[in-house]
């Protein structure tokens, strides 16, 4: 077995990353991030120039991290201030042409591009990558198992990305659909070791199909790395608030899921589709019960069973984010919504 690291912090530790866009502070467009501005461990590089990653380091708990997450964020928007621009979180930035976005000069993200081509370059959007500490490979892989049947409700809960390049794309979730036209994204594969995971993952490596093993972009995956289970569903909330809400939430379904048999892929594909249309007016399959339940419903059955996560996961109740941005871009125009959306991403900061 290779190196990992499952099992190397506290069971149940939290690291949250967030993916945001970077824009010139008056037009609100897409502006290249300053060298400067990333230190390469708590503010990294994405794929496009225009966009930046937070990452928080390894927390005992869901509010430990979304504590370090505001204060993250209030340290790149002071970096980024000086230079004329500001920070933005959604699933996607409302008036943006994805393909017009310059790729950031590193030889990782080079090669995927030329690799991936088109697949790529429509990948501008941004999501929530919520990491768990778990003990061992095998725990891993369980938990995994375990947590996707609820996936679906997270990406129900979180969606935030109904435009791209200035228009309204009829999704409520355009991030979930463009993610799918990556190769190992969606739900993976199911696998009956850790073993046949690293054969899997190390064969991708071997053939030259990926750089390291985790250039995998499932909904969910073991990041041996960081001996954690990462859970990748969520669109990019736009509070901090919310982000926090849903680390808290992934971290109590990933201790609380007992082990089962292999997810029902078939389901997983009809409910995350279901969620990505239609968000929190989705109905989906129950993940035990032959019947229909609305989003809703399904939150307040989960939480009953993660009682103790109720008071951090307040900002879920209610969420309706898509919805908010259509409510607003319609109303008042996407200027109007693009400045919410900053407004919002500082708000409380």
């Amino acid at each position: 077995m290779a190196d990992h690291a499952f099992g190397g912090s506290s069971r149940w530790s939290v690291g949250i990353e967030e993916e945001l866009f970077v824009l010139d502070r008056h037009a609100l467009t897409p502006a290249p991030v300053p060298d400067e501005v990333l230190d390469g461990t708590r503010v990294k590089a994405e794929l496009f120039r225009t966009m930046l990653e937070l990452n928080t380091g390894v927390c005992p708990g869901p509010a430990e991290a979304g504590a370090e997450l505001a204060a993250l964020r209030r340290m790149a928007r002071d970096r980024l201030v000086g230079a004329g621009l500001v920070l933005a979180a959604s699933g996607t930035w409302p008036t943006a042409v994805s393909e017009e976005q310059p790729v950031t000069p590193v030889a990782g993200y080079l090669e995927f591009v030329e690799w991936a081509g088109v697949s790529a370059r429509r990948q501008y959007c941004a999501g929530l990558h919520v990491h768990v500490g778990v003990e061992s490979p095998e725990e891993c892989l369980a938990k995994l198992e375990a947590v996707l049947p609820w996936l679906p409700l997270l990406l129900a809960l979180s969606a935030n990305s109904p435009y791209a390049a200035g228009a309204e794309t009829g999704l409520s979730s355009t991030r979930a659909e463009l993610l799918a036209l990556l190769p190992r994204s969606g739900p993976p594969p199911t696998f009956a070791s850790f073993a046949e995971w690293e054969r899997f993952a190390g064969r991708l490596v071997a053939l030259g199909l990926a750089d390291t093993r985790e250039r995998i972009w499932w909904d969910a995956r073991p990041h041996p790395r960081y001996g954690t289970l990462e859970v990748r569903m969520p669109d990019q909330p736009t509070r901090v608030d919310v982000s926090a809400a849903f680390a808290a939430l992934v971290q109590a379904l990933v201790a609380w899921a007992p082990p089962g048999p292999p997810a029902d892929r078939g389901v997983y594909a009809q409910n995350r589709w279901a969620a990505l249309r239609l968000g929190g007016r989705a109905r989906l399959i129950h993940p035990e019960k032959e019947r229909l339940v609305t989003v809703d419903e399904l939150l307040a059955e989960l939480l009953e069973r993660l009682e103790p996560t109720h008071d951090l996961v307040a900002p879920l109740r209610g969420l309706a984010q898509a919805e908010e941005q259509l409510g607003v871009g319609r109303e008042y125009g996407l200027s109007a919504l693009c400045e919410r959306l900053a407004a919002l991403t500082y708000d409380g900061l």
